[in-house]
């Protein structure tokens, strides 16, 4: 009996302990819970309001209105149209078969395709996005449960082809991919506003709570020096030279030397900025989609700044300054061409086979003769001439505000030999591009000035209130006032007396060099025709370079680029204010 009662003992005592371990457990677990409830209340408070918004706040951007782009006239020439994005929210959905039958039908689209996208179960799925507007207005009008139409821009060029290498476009989320579109990206973007509506757990709208709306901030606006008069002049001529000459590629450069702003900048064929990603060229049906990006790189490239070309002798006033610069030639030095120079073991000719005999530097000039100029460039030496390459700026980039420009190629130093620098001396054996050889005549004419050649002028805000004036470096006095005014003088000569003579203007002082540069291989006998001209010649407000690129039939620079310059001047001269100076008449 006492052994019973004793295991009966040691059974209450360990129900007792696992009475008190279990109240002791619960105590515990109430001790934690109320603590992680405080921990969650007050610590986590904020997260979890967050989190419970996310769950019932849906959110839509409202794209802020690119900046536009103005001409130097104050013409817009880059702007906005409304367009609409079409999305649904699958939750708020509720006659699926009829949102799935309108979109297709108002969109043009494939009635699957639609339906995927009904169907797929996500807080907002996008159906279209530029939609017209008017498509847009008739969709909303069907008042579809779950659909949702949004504003949005899409970019717009009034002048469709022109200036297009320069502006650029933009793609489908209103971003500039290249030209002055993507430079100035941070002026013109906006910043986007937002719709914020309450729903419930499981998505669907609450009609009860009214739309929070976050208003987007417009983009600011860019002032251009471009000028669309003299950019639509320039490039229908430029279009009327390639077409006679069957010409491969044509582009001109206006630019004012004073301070380095540019008026035009032509590549034809130009592309349609509307249709950015249709390509302006024919025999183009089959391609691969490497093929086809390769074609619209090629066409939306600026050969003005990205393409190198051997500048023939245009470069000849780059050797001329630099020769008047170093002391080694005088104008009055005289020279004899009897057609070649020989140099080292290699015989270089005259374009004038027979040869110009006796002549001045000053007729040299006029005349373009090589023979002239290799001994002129073998007087400065390859090292000085090394020296003005980089003195110049044309061993780097002109820091023109286009994305994508090229720096020149060049020998090194230590691979000049006498030969190399007789060609270099007129213009060939390195290459540069057009911008850096404008840029550096300006600085001869000017005055010894070199600027950076530019597009952007001046910043505003949408409402037309002045944000900021772009400002662009320059160095002075890197040419001698003497040496910039006899360049100007010689250079007036080879218009009215030389080999630039189809570049005359009645009653103005042009200056001007043309050239004739053979591209590589030489034994394709293809050539890039070119003239640069400058006025009015004492007092430089403007000037002009056009490359002729495989010309057909003639190609000499003085007989088929000469009269486009001249013709362009013709027209802008006066639209400038620069007026005839004397007549040749009586």
């Amino acid at each position: 009996m006492p052994e019973k009662n004793s295991k009966w003992e040691r059974n209450q005592v360990f129900h007792r302990k696992g009475i008190v371990f279990f109240f002791l457990a619960v105590i515990a677990g109430c001790i934690w819970l109320t603590g992680r409830l405080a921990y969650l209340m007050i610590f986590q408070s904020e997260y979890y309001m967050a989190q419970a918004d996310e769950l019932h706040e849906r959110e839509r951007s409202i794209k802020a209105a690119r900046g536009e782009i103005y001409d130097a006239n104050g013409t817009v020439i880059a702007t906005n149209r409304t367009v609409c994005t079409i999305s649904v929210v699958h939750n708020q959905v509720t006659d699926p078969e009829r949102v799935v039958e309108i979109l297709a039908q108002e969109l043009s689209m494939d009635p699957e395709k639609v339906r995927a996208s009904v169907e797929k179960y996500t807080s907002r799925e996008v159906i279209k996005t530029n939609v017209d507007k008017e498509i847009g207005d008739v969709i909303r009008a069907y008042h579809l449960d779950g659909v949702k139409v949004d504003e949005d821009y899409k970019r717009y060029y009034p002048f469709g082809n022109v200036a297009s290498r320069v502006l650029g476009f933009t793609g489908s989320d209103n971003q500039g991919i290249i030209g002055l579109e993507v430079k100035y990206e941070s002026v013109l973007k906006g910043i986007d506003g937002k719709i914020l509506t309450m729903t419930t757990a499981a998505g669907i709208e609450l009609d009860s709570m009214a739309e929070e709306r976050i208003e987007p901030v417009p983009g600011n606006n860019l002032i251009l020096s471009l000028d669309m008069n003299i950019q639509k002049y320039a490039q229908q001529a430029a279009e009327k030279v390639m077409e006679e000459k069957g010409a491969k590629a044509v582009s001109v450069i206006v630019m004012n030397p004073q301070n380095g702003e540019i008026l035009a900048m032509v590549n034809v064929p130009e592309f349609d900025l509307n249709e950015p990603f249709t390509l302006n060229m024919e025999g183009t049906g089959t391609l691969t989609e490497k093929e086809r990006q390769d074609l619209l790189n090629q066409m939306w490239r600026n050969p003005c700044i990205s393409d190198t070309y051997e500048p023939g002798s245009t470069f000849k006033i780059v050797t001329a300054t630099a020769a008047l610069e170093e002391g080694v030639v005088a104008l009055e030095d005289t020279f004899h061409c009897p057609g070649f120079k020989t140099v080292e073991d290699r015989r270089i000719r005259c374009h004038k086979t027979t040869g110009h005999g006796s002549e001045t530097f000053v007729q040299g000039v006029m005349n373009s003769c090589n023979p002239v100029f290799i001994e002129v460039g073998l007087r400065v030496g390859a090292e000085r001439f090394y020296h003005y390459f980089e003195k110049f700026g044309l061993m780097r980039k002109t820091g023109v505000d286009i994305p994508g420009e090229a720096s020149g190629i060049m020998h090194k130093l230590d691979n000049i030999g006498e030969v190399e620098l007789a060609t270099m001396s007129f213009g060939q054996s390195f290459q540069i591009t057009p911008l850096q050889l404008l840029t550096v005549a300006s600085m001869v004419i000017n005055g010894g000035t070199r600027v950076t050649p530019h597009f952007g002028v001046e910043v505003v805000s949408a409402d037309g209130s002045f944000v900021k004036r772009l400002e662009y470096a320059t160095e002075e006095n890197v040419i001698s006032q003497e040496t910039c005014e006899s360049m100007k003088m010689v250079l007036e000569k080879v218009v009215s007396e030389g080999g630039g003579k189809n570049a005359v203007i009645e009653g103005y002082r042009i200056g001007g060099k043309t050239a004739t540069s053979e591209k590589l291989p030489r034994s394709l006998k293809k050539y890039i025709s070119s003239f640069l001209g400058f006025a009015p010649a004492d007092d430089p407000q403007v000037i002009a370079l056009i490359t002729i690129n495989e010309p057909e039939g003639v190609y000499y620079g003085g007989t088929i680029a000469a009269p486009v310059i001249r013709d362009i001047f013709e027209n802008i001269l006066p639209y400038l204010g620069i007026y005839p100076e004397y007549s040749t008449e009586g």
